[in-house]
């Protein structure tokens, strides 16, 4: 009987096994980068004049942190004077060389010169900032023959390096380093606004230990007009320091070559908040950064919670609600974290009926809003509470059609509220400070153009331009240089292009610390979504699923919180991991706070 049933058992199990039917692909989990890092190969002995430039130019684009390997393809006089962090030049396809860099004349000719060239499609200077570039690239390099050796060395060549784009994002990241506004403190606690500032630093290279160095010099040139730091001039690392990483506690702790007398509790709270915020780019579960000074003296410390009630930081802010208009134009809401479609109308006047609402912009922390009506003539501005009254408009255009009068305002976190006149006869810019003062114009000297979208920054320091020329629209990225008691007023300087290869924009909105979201196309092109830095780099990993006639768009600094946009779906949202869903099919106008 033991006998029988273990046979059925058998019986059972082999008959639960398919003995036919297709084969399936089984799912695994996609492989994780390793962080393989790239090492180059020496010159070989006896190696032509093209085999050292192939060899250097393949050097330039490992993972040496000295780029030793490089120097060794280089006379002993160019590798003490070459200067490779002085800058990356960045090519659409890596440099090619132009000639055979075979002896030229006489076949005992010991030099020949080489030239580099290419198409050029970016810098990074000496303070890593990057820099849309374009035109040829076009270097010479001189190669001599040791008389002795009789090896072909690189004895003249000009500072920095240069590689392919393909090279350079798997060589490079951009991480965004952090200071303060200078002239913009939020609530009424006066909380600085944490700023960031954009650099490239090489992945895989001790980068945490190259972006406290970077930080530690200060802001880059376009910025510095416009922040501070709370370290004191002439702060670095102690001498030595490499490799800063977490510990198993999360937590970093950043040698200074600081005295402890020279440095308050209040000026190195703000110091460590700066090294925090800058640091979680790299390590985003970093929980606390700890500074000590000479003689291991510990400075201060400052966790996340600390931070948050140091300085005022754009993307810690999670948005309470999303707000649109509905098809009777009323000013609508919906909470953010809903996975539901229901919406309702916002307490106050601008929820009421009859108003004729063309766009809104709620201010950061919620309570106010600023609505466009009447076909974009007036701007009006009132509290988010029951019972409030719009009261009079406090800006009316004379544009002559809606395309022609008040853009779509929008907030800083200072409570200053920002929209621009498209008259054709009279465009301006202007800030209403705290929402309410009366509209003052802002000088904008190096405009050319038309301004047509505004989108302040949250930090009150930035703010990107949609400008119109010739029939072709630009996004462009100014500084907010505020009234210094000279009565100059406020202005947007050193404007710089953040999407150089669009020429048709149609719709912006601040989307992280340094990133945008943008609707626009190319020379030729179609519609496309997708996301660009504020100094005009390409950003890796996937854009926005693909969305047909797109006319505003609403993202947050909060990258957990969906994006939104109005098509001719109508109001449609984009959560993480998720395909677009309908929200509203009448709505129009899609905001967050901001």
């Amino acid at each position: 009987m033991a006998y029988a049933a273990l046979g059925a058992v058998l019986l059972a199990g082999c008959a639960s096994m398919p003995d036919s039917g297709d084969l399936r692909d089984v799912e695994s989990t996609p492989r994780q980068d390793t962080g393989v890092r790239v090492f180059a190969m020496p010159p070989a002995d006896g190696a032509g004049p093209g085999e050292i430039m192939q060899g250097f130019l393949e050097a330039l684009t490992s993972d040496d942190p000295g780029y030793d390997t490089a120097r060794k393809y280089l006379t002993a006089e160019a590798a003490r004077t070459w200067r490779p962090e002085r800058s990356t030049t960045v090519l659409a396809n890596g440099p090619t060389i132009e000639t055979d860099c075979r002896p030229g004349g006489r076949e005992e000719t010991n030099s020949v010169t080489c030239v580099l060239a290419g198409s050029q499609v970016a810098t990074v200077d000496a303070q890593q900032a990057y820099q849309p570039a374009d035109g040829t690239y076009r270097k010479k390099l001189h190669l001599t023959k040791d008389p002795k050796s009789g090896q072909w060395r690189i004895d003249g060549l000009p500072d920095g390096v240069v590689m392919g784009k393909s090279d350079f994002q798997r060589n490079y990241t951009s991480v965004g380093k952090y200071y303060f506004a200078s002239d913009a403190s939020v609530g009424a606690s006066g909380q600085p606004a944490a700023v960031a500032d954009p650099v490239f630093v090489r992945s895989k290279v001790d980068a945490m230990t190259e972006l406290v160095r970077s930080l530690l010099k200060g802001p880059t040139t376009w910025l510095r007009p416009v922040v501070r730091s709370s370290f004191p001039t002439g702060t670095g690392l102690q001498k030595g320091v490499s490799g800063l990483a977490p510990d198993d506690q999360n937590k970093v702790t950043v040698p200074l070559n600081l005295k402890p007398s020279r440095v308050t509790p209040g000026k190195c709270t703000e110091m460590a908040t700066q090294m925090l915020f800058t640091l979680r780019n790299l390590a985003p579960t970093l929980d606390s950064v700890e500074l000590r000074g000479t003689g291991d003296d510990r400075l201060c410390e400052v966790n996340g919670e600390r931070a948050k009630s140091v300085a005022w930081h754009g993307s810690s802010k999670r948005p309470d609600f999303l707000y649109f208009l509905d098809g009777k134009h009323r000013m609508v809401r919906m909470q953010t974290g809903s996975t539901g479609t229901a919406s309702a109308p916002v307490p106050g006047p601008l929820g009421e009926a009859g108003r004729g609402l063309q766009s809104v912009a709620v201010s950061r922390d919620e309570q106010t809003a600023a609505g466009i009506a009447d076909e974009g003539r007036t701007l009006y501005v009132t509290s988010l509470a029951s019972g409030g009254s719009l009261g009079a408009p406090l800006m009316t255009s004379a544009g002559t059609t809606p395309d022609h009068r008040l853009a779509t305002p929008s907030w800083d976190a200072r409570g200053d509220l920002w929209v621009a006149d498209r008259d054709p006869h009279r465009p301006r810019l202007f800030v209403l400070e705290q929402g309410a003062e009366k509209p003052a114009p802002v000088a904008v000297p190096d405009l050319s153009g038309r301004i047509e979208d505004v989108r302040v920054a949250a930090d009150g320091a930035r703010i990107a331009l949609v400008v119109e020329k010739d029939g072709k629209q630009s996004l462009l990225i100014g500084r907010i240089q505020r009234d210094d008691g000279t009565g100059q007023g406020i202005s947007v300087d050193g404007l710089r292009s953040a999407a150089p290869d669009l020429e048709q924009v149609s719709a912006i909105s601040w989307a992280g610390d340094s990133r945008l979201l943008v609707v626009g196309q190319e020379q030729g092109g179609v519609q496309q979504m997708r996301y660009v830095q504020v100094d005009g780099s390409t950003l890796d990993g996937p854009a926005p699923g693909a969305l047909t006639s797109v006319k505003a768009v609403a993202a947050s600094e909060d990258d957990r919180v969906p994006l939104v946009a109005y098509s001719e779906d109508g109001i449609v949202r984009l959560p993480a991991g998720a395909q677009w869903q309908k929200v509203d099919k009448d709505g129009s106008a899609p905001v967050y706070p901001g």
